[in-house]
């Protein structure tokens, strides 16, 4: 929650920062540096199970921890040169840092314990959005431009919190000589939690060519395929550039810039309340995941025409003055705080019925990392409609491969999982 707090604020506000600097030298893209964060988590994906083997979980959180914080701090007196450097070594740390903490989590559970655990990590994940993001709205609000002075204090304080987090990771109990091995139940549970890796590390080690690229192979995993890559063009676009789009809007009044943190809050809202709502209907859920997916994307779908009404669609490419151009409607800060919640909200319904394995996170943060480089060069409506589009193919193909699978459990003596 700590480190977090810090990283996905940051996150939120980073591209809004940078527009601000008054720097010439400084030539960095908040959406670049996301998108290589993205894409060299991608491919460390494959190295972060011997990492997390040879110096264990504690220390590789905690050192990954150190290269959030790093790149935290990055902004308090920013270079292009170490902007990138730093997006870089990030990428590496968040494949360390997630394989790690799913590890923590299996063996530090049983059976019965596992399901807490999970559902505590979330929580506590998900409420980070709300901490960072009230910070930005008190530190900001009734700024017109982000002075250097703002920007330096925000830096410090959100490099604080993440600093915390990293010692909290040594307060960790370890695990009994012996624990009792998770049951296939436990590792089912692990493995679907949004943003997990592998919780066992060495079974990640041994297999990875086995079940990672034969599975993504398989009919099933290639219909998949296509709603993982729809979750990763949507984390993009609620997670940094919808924010940038809010604060740049001059019609919204000199509090556009504090309205970020307030747009994050309705995420992270969204976000809990869905979460915790499917969670709790997913093992009583009769009619499968199908009508959650296709909840989700009737959510999306509805904030993204509210939207496309509502905010310019020079937003996300505006210089620092931000666009006083409108759309189709009057501006109204209503609607765009209840899209941000909607997107969470829908968000939640993908990651609760769309398991986050080793492919999963493979495909999403590749084309998480391909939507952050185009957002430097797309207005509003190519994005929303490219969103559109992933998103009715990737809804199409998921059902698909639900009603598959669900005709195999019937033609076999097996009961559903």
């Amino acid at each position: 929650m700590f480190m977090f707090t810090a990283f996905q604020t940051c996150g939120n506000i980073e591209q809004t920062v940078i527009k601000s600097f008054n720097n010439t030298e400084f030539h960095g893209s908040g959406y670049t540096s996301m998108a290589i964060i993205y894409g060299v988590f991608s491919a460390s994906n494959l190295i972060a199970p011997s990492v997390v083997t040879v110096i264990g979980p504690q220390l590789s959180m905690f050192f990954s921890g150190l290269l959030y914080s790093g790149y935290i701090a990055m902004f308090i007196y920013p270079y292009t040169w170490s902007f990138y450097t730093a997006s870089v070594l990030v990428g590496i740390g968040a494949a360390v840092l997630w394989t790690a903490q799913g590890n923590v989590l299996a063996i530090n559970s049983t059976d019965d314990t596992i399901g807490r655990n999970s559902g505590i990590f979330w929580a506590l994940l998900q409420f980070s959005l709300f901490f960072g993001n009230l910070y930005i709205y008190c530190a900001w609000h009734g700024h017109v431009h982000i002075t250097d002075k703002d920007r330096q204090t925000v830096f410090i304080s959100l490099t604080v919190i993440s600093l915390v987090g990293c010692f909290l990771f040594f307060l960790i109990r370890k695990p009994d000589p012996e624990p009792t091995a998770p049951s296939e139940q436990s590792q089912s549970i692990i493995m679907s939690f949004p943003l997990c890796s592998s919780p066992d590390v060495g079974l990640c080690s041994q297999a990875l060519d086995a079940f990672a690229f034969k599975m993504f192979g398989t009919k099933e995993m290639l219909l998949l395929s296509l709603s993982i890559a729809y979750t990763g063009l949507e984390l993009t676009f609620y997670s940094g550039v919808y924010g940038t789009c809010i604060g740049a809007m001059t019609r919204f009044g000199q509090d556009a810039k504090s309205l970020i943190g307030i747009s994050g809050i309705c995420i992270g809202v969204g976000e809990i309340l869905g979460g915790g709502v499917f969670g709790m209907l997913n093992k009583c859920n009769r009619f499968g995941r199908n009508p959650v997916v296709l909840l989700g994307l009737i959510t999306h779908y509805v904030a993204f025409y509210l939207i496309f009404l509502n905010i310019a669609s020079d937003a996300p490419i505006a210089p620092e003055p931000g666009t006083d151009l409108q759309a189709y409607i009057d501006p109204s800060v209503g609607v765009a705080l209840f899209c941000s919640f909607l997107l969470g909200f829908g968000d939640s319904c993908f990651n609760t019925h769309a398991p986050a394995f080793a492919v999963f996170k493979f495909i999403q943060s590749i084309m998480a990392a391909l939507a952050f480089f185009y957002s430097n060069y797309l207005l509003l409506h190519w994005q929303l409609l490219i969103l559109v589009l992933m998103g009715f193919l990737g809804c199409v193909t998921f059902f698909l491969a639900e009603w598959k699978a669900e005709s195999r459990r019937r033609e076999s003596d097996y009961d559903s999982i």
